[in-house]
């Protein structure tokens, strides 16, 4: 047994952030940020928590898919950015929802969400769960070094969600890991051990853009083509691409190697920018609000990230 999605949901911050307004304290226009990233704007918090934004997603999403609180078997959230270390974002999204049911975060960077669906998958194989949601948030602004042009401009804030329910719509999955810090890294917090002898690095995405794009290039490519065969598909059966949302030209390179139109790669990234796990929960949300996503459409999701990481499913909507 795998599962539906019975309902999607996101939550933004209210504050808006433009190209504009960033070339007024770092070196860098409006012209550049489109061209080589998408970006045209950003959501980024002002008050609001990543718990905030995780339990406003998730209450869209139980709200279209008609469940209530107390019918969860499981929450799982993606993130790497939540307000604490401890309690995760999933517990303190079942507190505020009045939700029984156990609760944990997933950390796999920009794949997170990915990830998460898997986790969900095999939860409703082993353990006869009927509902499960997952959630993708993240307050990315609070993880970047704001003077660095190479990536305060492309990262933003939000939240995704989307309800499952015991179903036969998850086809096939395909995931893997290359462990590694080369990349992309995030330091952690040290900590103040008087014994500890490695010196602090400060907490902001550090990202080496030109080998990034290659490699996301070639995984998007490869798990794509990959996961649709196990799923005994070929490429022109697909009806949407669904990517994270990381770099337009990531896309772009990715959807001229595939034999899928263009036209059926979805964005969003020029109004939301990178907001890592929730980058495909958001886009969903809108697809499926929208009206583009309709029932037996043939999805492929896929994401890539620091890890590195990487992972595609398709889907039955």
């Amino acid at each position: 047994m795998s599962f539906r999605i019975l309902g999607t949901g996101r939550r933004v911050p209210e504050r808006v952030v433009t190209n504009g307004e960033l070339r007024e304290f770092v070196d860098t226009s409006d012209d550049w940020i489109t061209r080589r990233v998408g970006v045209r704007e950003r959501r980024v918090c002002t008050t609001e928590t990543t718990a905030q934004l995780a339990y406003g997603a998730a209450a869209a999403a139980l709200e279209m898919s008609g469940t209530a609180p107390g019918e969860l078997d499981m929450i799982l959230c993606a993130t790497i950015s939540g307000d604490d270390v401890c309690p995760p974002v999933a517990c303190s999204v079942q507190g505020l929802l009045g939700a029984s049911c156990p609760a944990m975060d997933i950390s796999a960077a920009c794949s997170g969400f990915m990830y998460a669906l898997e986790t969900a998958a095999c939860f409703f194989a082993g353990r006869d769960a009927q509902k499960i949601l997952v959630i993708g948030a993240e307050r990315m602004s609070g993880l970047l070094d704001w003077s660095d042009r190479r990536t305060c401009v492309i990262f933003g804030d939000g939240a995704g969600a989307v309800v499952l329910g015991a179903g036969d719509g998850y086809l096939a999955s395909r995931l893997t890991a290359r462990g590694g810090d080369g990349l992309i890294k995030i330091p952690g917090r040290r900590g103040s051990s008087p014994f500890y002898e490695v010196e602090t690095e400060m907490p902001y995405v550090r990202m080496n853009g030109q080998e990034t794009y290659r490699f996301a290039v070639n995984s998007f490519c490869a798990d794509v083509a990959g996961v649709i065969d196990l799923a005994g598909l070929t490429q022109n059966e697909i009806t949407w691409v669904v990517p994270h949302q990381a770099n337009i030209r990531i896309i772009e390179g990715a959807a001229k190697r595939l034999s899928i139109p263009p036209e059926r790669f979805c964005s969003n990234i020029d109004r939301y920018g990178n907001t890592s796990a929730a980058s495909i929960p958001i886009l969903l949300d809108e697809m499926n609000r929208d009206g583009r996503l309709k029932r037996d459409d043939i999805v492929a999701l896929c994401s890539f990230g620091g890890g590195l990481t990487s992972a595609a499913c398709v889907i039955r909507w």
